[in-house]
Formats: structure tokens, C-alpha cells, sequence
């Protein structure tokens, strides 16, 4: 029976588990990330973990306590110099898993397990480019930087100043308007009708 062996045994003896562990946990700190199987990541987080939290306390006797998990001494000396002063302030899950895929061959589920305070891409929010990530709102417009803003600004200005109507000029002064020969004409013929139907009433 296996009452109360709830962790997993990764199919290896316990001799073999505890080389494995102390061997991947001293990569680890070595190099701040391996790949290895999710299986073996989740087993190497709950083994390494609690050794990073006894590195806050620089003692000899911590300093014993983590050698006889790691059996190295340069992971030792890398783990309470470099690591402990970086994870001083944090309280617990100094590492993250970051799923890759399958395996090609057997299919088994890949990972990456670094330690968070040095992957220089997720810490602070800073991007690769070193420049800070733009936060957007839950329209999904990205918030404007602080030139384009400025330019936004100068653009609506010009556009308010474009959209008021220009200055009427004032209107020039009006000629007095001449009759065409045509209604000259015209006018002129219906006086003489108008004259010769007076003239043959009297008559």
C-alpha cells in the first residue's frame, strides 16, 4: 500500500530521486534556467524553493543545511551571494514553469523553469526594449505616449483653428444698374404707343 505518499516518485528509487533533485537544483541556480519535463519541474520547485529560503539567513549553519541538499559548493556560494541579496524581498515563488510544448520522440509535456528575478523580460514590466509596456483599457486602445500626445494635441488645435469660418470682406459698393438697349428700347416704344392712343382719344 502507499498511504500518505502523495508526491510524486518520477519512477525512480529514492536514492536516484534525491541525486536527480540535488543535481537539477544546483543547475538551476548555475544557470538561473533549465528545460526539463513539467513533471521534474513541479518535484524541482517544491526541492529548491525552500533551500532559496533558507539562503536569506547567510550563517554557517544555513549555509551546512543547503550544502547537504546540493552537494556543490560553487552553487552554494552562487545561491547565497548572487540569488539570496536579489530575492531578499520576495515572500515565496522565487521560481516560474513556462510550458514549451511535447517532446518529439515520446510526446512528453516540455517546460522551462527559471528563477523570476532574473529573466529580465517579465521583471518590472519591461519589455526587451527596455522600454516600459503600454497599458491598455478594456476597449483595447493602448493608452498614448507622452509625444504623441503632445502631437495629438497640436494637430486638434490646428484643425479647431482651420474649422472657424474666415473674416467676411466687406461687401463693395454697388453699381447702379443700367437698362439694357433692349428694355431701353422697349420702354421707349410703349411712351409713343401710349402717346398716339392719347392723341387719337382727343382727336
Amino acid at each position: 500500500m502507499r498511504h500518505n505518499k502523495k508526491f510524486n516518485h518520477l519512477g525512480r528509487t529514492s536514492s536516484h530521486r534525491k541525486a536527480l533533485m540535488s543535481n537539477m537544483a544546483s543547475s538551476l541556480i548555475l544557470h538561473k534556467r533549465i528545460e526539463t519535463t513539467v513533471a521534474k519541474a513541479k518535484a524541482l520547485k517544491m526541492f529548491v524553493e525552500p533551500l532559496i529560503t533558507k539562503s536569506k539567513e547567510d550563517t554557517t549553519h544555513s549555509r551546512r543545511i543547503v550544502f547537504s541538499y546540493l552537494k556543490d559548493k560553487f552553487a552554494v556560494t552562487e545561491l547565497f551571494r548572487v540569488i539570496a541579496p536579489a530575492v531578499g524581498d520576495r515572500p515565496g515563488g522565487y521560481t516560474r514553469v513556462l510550458k514549451t510544448g511535447f517532446r518529439l520522440g515520446d510526446a512528453a509535456d516540455m517546460c522551462f523553469i527559471e528563477l523570476v528575478d532574473f529573466n529580465d523580460t517579465y521583471r518590472d514590466g519591461v519589455t526587451a526594449s527596455g522600454a516600459p509596456k503600454a497599458r491598455t483599457r478594456r476597449g483595447g486602445k493602448v493608452a498614448p505616449k507622452a509625444s504623441e500626445g503632445a502631437e495629438m494635441e497640436a494637430g486638434s488645435e490646428g484643425e479647431v483653428a482651420a474649422k472657424k469660418p474666415a473674416a467676411k470682406k466687406p461687401a463693395a459698393a454697388s453699381k447702379p444698374k443700367t437698362a439694357t438697349p433692349r428694355v431701353a428700347a422697349k420702354a421707349s416704344g410703349s411712351k409713343a404707343a401710349s402717346t398716339r392712343s392719347a392723341a387719337s382719344k382727343k382727336g
